[in-house]
Order: structure tokens, then C-alpha cells, then sequence
């Protein structure tokens, strides 16, 4: 049960960084900062609109700034060398992460569960808490609400469209430009929403950037670039084996997924669902 949760929520993060890189062909360091500070700013909205209003209103906030990131810093390098792109949100994420430091502290700050899911539930022999439950619901309420966005809506068949052949759907009239911020955006806020969502579970310290930006990647990784259903069936078997590993195998925790990650990679080099894109070949 916890790996389950654990394991939406790398998908949660993890869906975000892959849909900014089917859309803008960008891998985004930055990911794991503004998850942190998703986290960061419920524990600033906590005390006057309570959780359930920082859960709505934080991840809002990171996908405005995520908005702003795209509009001043990203846009400019898209027809410049990748790398350049690269090293700029490697260079965000750890901005981000002293900002953090500077407003809120280097220490950790205690995030409580909300008092209304502070109880505990049975199901036969497995004990789970009501708020890893809710956790539970509500990332998949999240992520069917994506995959509707994108599979359900005209706008969401433009940046399908857009992600496999950027310059036919320039010539149909589209300003892909504000679909690009659009993505970049949302990409953000979905991390922001799981930095909130983890707030209680993890410690919010600047650092959880770290924790979280390596098994997105490592999602991202096993699943296939770019494939929203491949990052979800990766994210559980990541959430699974690391929950397994910490209560049967505490010294294989850490390294777990990077060993399924390898063995993935070597039966299929592209991923579980990885497909060949040739607008990135």
C-alpha cells in the first residue's frame, strides 16, 4: 500500500517532466526545485486557507512562476544549441534551491496531516492511514484529469499534435509558442500539487528537490520519453520496489530503482513504452 502511493507520486512528478519533454524536447532539471517549492509555499498558505486551499492555490502558483520561467528564460534558447537549455535549469534548480534557503530557512519545517485525515483505516491485515489514501485518490484524480485534457479536448490534441511534428501545426496557424508556456506551465504546477501532496509524508527541507527530481527522472527513464502511460506503469513499479526494499532490504533502498532502471534499459534501450521520435533522433 505505501509503495502505491509512493509510486503515484513519483508518477505525479514525473508526468510533468514528461510531458515538458514531449512538447518542448526539453529535459528539465529544474523539476525537483519546484516540487520543493510546491511544498514550500502550502506551508506559507496552510495557516489562512487551510490544506485542501494551499493544495488548489500552491500548485497554481508554481505553474504561474513555472509560466514566467519560459516566457523570460527558456524561449529565447530553443533555437540555440540543447545543451544551453540543459545547463540553464540545472542553474534554475539550484537557484531555486538557495531562495528557498533565503525565505524560509536551511532547517526543516514540520508539515502535519490535516486533523480531519488523522485516523487510520483496515482492510484485512493491512493498515493504512486515511491520508495516504487520500494521497492515493487524489494524485489519480489528477492524472485522469491530464489524460482527459490531453486525449479529450482540442487543446490537448494540439499539444499531442505538436509534440510529434512542431511545424505542420505552425502552418495550420497555431502560435505554438503560447502552447510551449502553456506545457511548461502545467509540467510545474503538476509538480507543485505532488510537492504539496508529499509535504505531510516527506520532511520539507530544501533538499527534497533532490529526492524528488532522481526517481522522476528515473520514471521518466524506465517508461519511455515522452510516454504519459509508460512514466505511470514505471512510477509503480519504481513506488512498489522501493517500499518493498525499505521494509525487507533497508541497505538496497537508495539504489533499488537505478538497478531496475538498468535492467529495464537493457531489454529495452528506449523504455517501456518509448517510441522513436524523429523530430529528436
Amino acid at each position: 500500500m505505501n509503495g502505491l502511493v509512493l509510486g503515484f507520486l513519483f508518477v505525479l512528478i514525473a508526468v510533468g517532466m514528461s510531458i515538458i519533454f514531449g512538447m518542448l524536447g526539453l529535459v528539465n532539471f529544474a523539476h525537483g526545485a519546484f516540487f520543493a517549492l510546491g511544498a514550500y509555499l502550502a506551508l506559507t498558505l496552510r495557516p489562512f486557507v487551510g490544506f485542501g486551499g494551499a493544495l488548489i492555490i500552491a500548485p497554481i502558483l508554481v505553474g504561474l512562476i513555472g509560466l514566467l520561467v519560459e516566457r523570460t528564460l527558456l524561449r529565447p534558447l530553443y533555437d540555440k544549441e540543447p545543451l544551453l537549455s540543459l545547463v540553464l535549469t540545472f542553474g534554475l534548480a539550484l537557484f531555486i534551491q538557495e531562495l528557498i534557503r533565503v525565505i524560509w530557512g536551511a532547517m526543516g519545517h514540520p508539515f502535519d496531516t490535516p486533523a480531519f485525515l488523522s485516523g487510520f483505516l483496515k482492510f484485512g491485515p493491512v493498515f493504512v492511514t486515511q491520508y495516504r489514501l487520500a494521497v492515493l485518490v487524489t494524485t489519480i484524480a489528477i492524472l485522469l484529469a491530464v489524460w482527459l485534457f490531453l486525449t479529450r479536448t482540442p487543446y490537448g490534441r494540439i499539444v499531442r499534435a505538436g509534440s510529434r511534428d512542431p511545424d505542420m501545426v505552425s502552418m495550420l496557424g497555431i502560435n505554438l509558442k503560447r502552447v510551449f508556456m502553456f506545457i511548461f506551465g502545467l509540467g510545474c504546477m503538476l509538480a507543485g500539487a505532488a510537492g504539496v501532496l508529499a509535504a505531510p509524508l516527506w520532511s520539507v527541507v530544501p533538499s527534497m528537490a533532490e529526492q524528488a527530481i532522481m526517481p522522476a527522472f528515473v520514471v521518466v527513464v524506465i517508461g519511455g520519453l515522452g510516454s504519459l502511460s509508460g512514466a505511470l506503469a514505471a512510477g509503480l513499479m519504481v513506488g512498489v520496489s522501493v517500499a518493498l526494499s525499505i521494509q525487507f532490504w533497508p541497505e538496497a533502498s537508495s539504489s533499488i530503482m537505478y538497478v531496475l532502471m538498468i535492467i529495464v534499459l537493457l531489454l529495452r534501450p528506449r523504455g517501456l513504452s518509448g517510441e522513436r521520435w524523429e523530430r529528436f533522433e
